[in-house]
């Protein structure tokens, strides 16, 4: 009898005749360094989320287990038990769909832009004062564009914070000067809130 011949199996097929690619399947998951930078943004959206006023927490759009959880952990104020209820936050972060995330983003983003526009304000208010001090003039032009302020009063008030500066006396003038001039952008704060608050709305019905 001729030998039998023996045959090789073909290395590049699998054991049942297919070729071993066709059991490869190729996932598109994300590297565990990039899971740790989404874990650790979503912490951080959590917490930036825990240090805000909570008639705004109660404002966001999420789902109500999460809101609860930021404003129990705004309520805690021993340190270890905050941190504790912080990785909590994260966690419950964690389960929002990416376009919860992103009505949460669009909201504080919105809220950075107001806080930006009422910092700068507040620093125009302070050189407007600063001016009333240094300049009598600025006075004169203050008047002309608010003539329903109390051109007397004014003056003492300058003349006084004028006298504060010099003998280093607490500048109780000072402010005062300044709580007039933030009075005179309220109308226009108020109008700037009622915007917002109608932008909001608009959302809430889309």
């Amino acid at each position: 009898m001729p030998p039998r011949q023996i045959i090789m199996p073909n290395a590049n097929r699998g054991s049942v005749g297919f070729s071993s690619a066709e059991f490869e399947q190729e996932y598109e998951r994300p590297s565990k360094s990039e899971l740790k930078r989404q874990m650790s943004a979503l912490q951080k959206l959590g917490e930036e989320l825990v240090e805000q006023p909570r008639d705004r927490v109660k404002r966001v759009p999420m789902p109500e287990d999460v809101r609860e959880a930021i404003l129990e952990c705004q309520q805690i104020k021993d340190h270890e038990g905050r941190r504790r209820q912080l990785q909590y936050v994260g966690k419950k972060m964690r389960t929002l769909e990416e376009d919860e995330i992103a009505a949460i983003r669009k909201v504080l983003d919105s809220w950075k832009g107001a806080s930006k526009a009422e910092t700068a304000t507040l620093h125009a208010i302070e050189r407007r004062r600063d001016k009333l001090l240094a300049d009598d003039k600025a006075l004169t032009q203050l008047l002309s564009e608010h003539p329903q302020l109390d051109a007397q009063q004014l003056r003492t008030l300058i003349r006084n914070a004028r006298k504060e500066q010099a003998d280093n006396k607490p500048p109780k003038a000072y402010r005062e000067i300044f709580q007039i001039l933030k009075q005179l952008q309220a109308p226009a704060a108020s109008a700037a809130d009622e915007d917002n608050d109608e932008i909001d709305d608009d959302d809430q019905q889309s």
